[in-house]
């Protein structure tokens, strides 16, 4: 048993686009911002397709373990504009998941997308499982914000 869970937040920042990007993509740094959460990056550049990363979220045996493999990040000097997936590896979640950053007027806008696949889940619970981690990464991105627009 299991069940498909997809939800986006967009929000909206008081900062430069590339500025907001460089925190996105700084996946050492989003325990800085996600709640409960520590990262472990592979060596080398974790922005280059293929690279591996693994969020680790919660505390003692309630930790989700999150294994990801980036598909694409890319960022458009000329546009101001950056795209980037991951593909959602297990043990739990799998799926994908990325972000878009654009200029909105003086600022930036971030789109965040998860569809991914839970375990366990009978497919009733996708509505509530979503709706609970888009509050989640709403909070994270007030988090993200209080540190992109210092």
């Amino acid at each position: 048993m299991s069940t498909a869970v997809r939800f986006e937040v967009r929000t909206s920042f008081d900062a430069p686009p590339r500025r907001v990007w460089n925190e996105m993509i700084d996946w050492n740094g989003h325990g800085d911002w996600i709640p409960a959460t520590r990262m472990d990056v592979a060596p080398g550049d974790a922005t280059a397709v293929g690279a591996e990363l693994t969020a680790f979220t919660g505390y003692g045996p309630l930790t989700l373990e999150d294994r990801m493999r980036v598909a694409r990040c890319t960022w458009d000097d000329e546009e101001s504009i950056g795209d980037c997936e991951v593909e959602k590896l297990g043990p739990v979640l799998t799926g994908r998941a990325g972000f878009t950053v654009v200029p909105e007027g003086s600022g930036t806008a971030v789109v965040w997308l998860e569809d991914v696949t839970v375990p366990f889940a009978p497919g009733f619970t996708a509505p509530v499982i979503a709706k609970l981690s888009a509050m989640g990464f709403k909070l994270a991105m007030r988090s993200l914000a209080k540190i992109v627009e210092r």
